[in-house]
């Protein structure tokens, strides 16, 4: 089954979630940190999940504008996509970790900012799926 991995990238964590496209249903995978290890993980998971693709958030500012961590983003799903030899999908990310912080406080049980993180890269993927 070919999958799609979703990151929300960050310059300390990379929070990631998976879908098969097939049944196009995202789920919160892990976080990983952003560190040397980084690429040898995320090589790994791409193997053991048959990944196809990368979609990538993109955050801008409050009005629609790039900003450094626009290019960032962009920066970083470039290079990956170029490292794991994969097509990268750039989805606008307005508000995911918002979102995702809300439901985690809402459970009312205890979470971590890299929970935020997988949550919020799952929201991502989520919409780029909802407009295949």
């Amino acid at each position: 089954m070919a999958a799609v991995l979703g990151l929300d990238i960050g310059e300390k964590r990379v929070g990631l979630a998976i879908a098969e496209l097939d049944t196009k249903l995202a789920s919160p995978l892990e976080t990983l940190q952003n560190d040397d290890q980084l690429s040898a993980r995320l090589q790994s998971i791409v193997t053991e999940r048959t990944v196809t693709q990368l979609v990538a958030g993109l955050p801008r500012g409050l009005d629609g504008q790039e900003t450094a961590q626009t290019k960032y983003a962009r920066d970083f799903g470039d290079a990956l996509s170029q490292q794991l030899q994969l097509p990268v999908y750039y989805q606008d990310e307005a508000l995911t970790s918002r979102q995702a912080e809300a439901e985690l406080e809402a459970r009312g049980k205890p979470y971590a900012k890299g929970d935020i993180d997988a949550l919020a890269a799952t929201y991502i993927l989520e919409d780029y799926l909802a407009g295949l």
